[in-house]
């Protein structure tokens, strides 16, 4: 089997993080392949929520939105987009969000809405949709994002998700519910928080990538880890899981659309 693209590298190593039986509150693009990937292979029962309303969704292929009809078909059922938030992420039954976003600090905090000042930007961005009460409620978050220095910045333009804030406690001093993102899954290795400041640091880099790429990847003087692993090489199961995932979907998203006349 061919080697593994650096996105394969990120979407296996998030999936391992999934337990089976969990109930994950989704994101579309890595990381719903990440979570679709670990229902496919260790994690079946694992209950999918996306921001539309499905509850335990079982899609054949990856959603292009949350609004993909796939989501809603292969759901268990679908409730209002206010019991999504209220009865399930607001009291406490959602294990983890798994989010995207286009800069993160490094104290974890995300920017989904801006790209420069807010009142002018260079770029405005999909904005917060369900990111910041996902961040605050869930009881732990993980982020996938591909590194770099305009990705990984040392100050966002735009706080739209909190993290840790300003570390050092400051996220327990909100009150925010959950505990805040516990992994951050790049495409050079994996970061976590420290136990103490609450930084991110480098904890694991993928075969091939020295801590020097990663912090030259990273918009502010890396933290490293005492020791930091190797994150294990996807094994034939998984990667053959992903790519025929990855090969309905695209097959799927090819064939023209159909309207009755």
């Amino acid at each position: 089997m061919s080697e593994a693209t650096r996105d394969e590298l990120m979407t296996v190593a998030a999936a391992r993080m999934l337990a089976n039986g969990c109930v994950c509150f989704v994101g579309i693009g890595l990381p719903s392949a990440a979570c679709n990937l670990a229902r496919l292979t260790h994690a079946p029962d694992i209950v999918l929520i996306y921001e539309s309303g499905t509850i335990g969704t079982r899609p054949d292929v990856l959603p292009l939105s949350i609004g993909d009809g796939e989501l809603a078909e292969t759901a268990s059922f679908v409730v209002p987009l206010p019991e999504v938030f209220s009865h399930y992420l607001q009291a406490g039954r959602v294990d983890v969000g798994f989010l995207g976003a286009a800069q993160i600090d490094r104290f974890g905090n995300l920017n989904s809405t801006v790209i420069g000042p807010y009142h002018l930007p260079h770029t405005r961005l999909p904005g917060a949709g369900g990111a910041p009460e996902i961040a605050a409620h869930a009881k732990q978050t993980f982020v996938m994002l591909k590194a770099s220095p305009r990705s990984f910045v040392a100050k966002l333009d735009f706080r739209t998700s909190a993290g840790f804030l300003a570390g050092d406690g400051a996220r327990g001093r909100s009150q925010a519910r959950g505990r805040g993102p516990q992994a951050v899954i790049s495409d050079f290795g994996i970061l976590t928080p420290h136990p103490e400041t609450e930084e991110l640091q480098l904890t694991a880099l993928f075969a091939g990538v020295t801590a020097e790429q990663a912090q030259a990847a990273v918009g502010w003087p890396l933290l490293l880890a005492e020791q930091i692993d190797i994150v294990p090489a996807p094994d034939d199961a998984e990667l053959s899981a992903l790519r025929a995932l990855n090969a309905r979907t695209q097959l799927a998203h090819r064939q023209p659309v159909r309207i009755p006349l």
